[in-house]
This record gives C-alpha cells, sequence and structure tokens, in this order.
C-alpha cells in the first residue's frame, strides 16, 4: 500500500480480523461522520468501497481514514 495520507487522518478506527465488509463500512462512516466528512463524502466513501471486492474495501479504508 502506498505511504500517503488519509482524505481525513483524523478520523482513526481500529480493525480486526473477525469483521466482516459491513462492519469495517460502517466502522469507517462513522469514523467519517465524528470528523466531518460531508453527505456527499460518505456517499462516495461508499461507492468506493462497494464498488468491487474485501481488498479494495480495504485499501478504500486506508485511503479514508487512520487505520490503527
Amino acid at each position: 500500500m502506498p505511504n500517503t495520507q488519509p482524505k481525513y487522518p483524523q478520523a482513526e478506527v481500529h480493525l480486526t480480523l473477525t469483521e466482516n465488509a459491513f462492519e469495517i463500512m460502517g466502522t469507517v462512516q462513522k469514523a467519517l461522520r465524528r470528523a466531518g466528512a460531508t453527505k456527499e463524502e460518505l456517499s462516495q466513501y461508499s461507492m468506493d468501497s462497494m464498488s468491487s471486492d474485501y481488498d479494495n474495501l480495504i485499501r478504500q479504508v486506508h485511503q479514508w481514514v487512520t487505520v490503527l
């Protein structure tokens, strides 16, 4: 994964191996809301995350928030 700054670095999430895709998306959306993301940005995150497979979802998480 490239070492780039996420769109919302102040939004931090913990991910575990037991979480499914929907749990991950919900956790990230909650963190984005708390960080001040707009409805349009939340919608864009959702569309980007669901546009492909699980690996894409994880890439999107890293592009949007800080993963701890």
